[in-house]
């Protein structure tokens, strides 16, 4: 079983984040100087997601505004999807969101991408509406999924039963 660490995105990153971005999105991928701004954003937080060799295996970024979060973009190397890696940096984002205060999460996925639509369901996230023709590549939807408080209780008990489950894929 492959295990991942967390480590902060830097420009040094930037060439495998960018294999990562083409492979996952296609033509439609976000550009490098996308990513430099990024890192460069007051609001902004890029992690990835390194394997114990050293190699990038996903990244995921967030905004966080006062008390939300809004993933922005979540993405694994497809040889190592469905390998906990998303999980790793999903738990991450909690810890972050929960060590400043934030109370709830937010994203927006295509409509077609069944398995991160389950993805974020199994963290307590919902969709709660549709961005009409969000996409530019094509115009499919977006739905728009949020969490609930992750301060409540009802919350708390699972992010205790995910780390529990996903703990075991986090290097120390």
């Amino acid at each position: 079983m492959d295990k991942f660490r967390i480590e902060k995105m830097t420009l040094a990153s930037l060439d495998e984040v960018m294999e990562i971005e083409a492979l996952a999105y296609g033509q439609h991928h976000w550009s490098r100087d996308s990513f430099v701004a990024e890192i460069d954003n007051k609001i902004s937080n890029y992690n990835c997601a390194v394997s114990e060799n050293g190699e990038i295996r996903g990244y995921m970024g967030l905004w966080k505004i006062i008390d939300e979060a809004h993933i922005t973009n979540l993405a694994v190397h497809p040889s190592y999807r469905r390998k906990g890696v998303a999980k790793v940096l999903l738990l991450n984002a909690l810890d972050e969101c929960y060590a400043d205060k934030i109370k709830y999460l937010t994203l927006e996925v295509r409509v077609s991408n069944a398995s991160a639509i389950n993805l974020y369901e199994s963290f307590g996230f919902r969709s709660l509406g549709v961005r009409k023709k969000y996409y530019q590549n094509n115009n499919e939807d977006a739905l728009i999924m949020w969490s609930e408080n992750i301060f409540s209780e009802n919350y708390k008990k699972r992010y205790e039963k995910l780390k529990e489950s996903i703990g075991e894929l986090i290097l120390k």
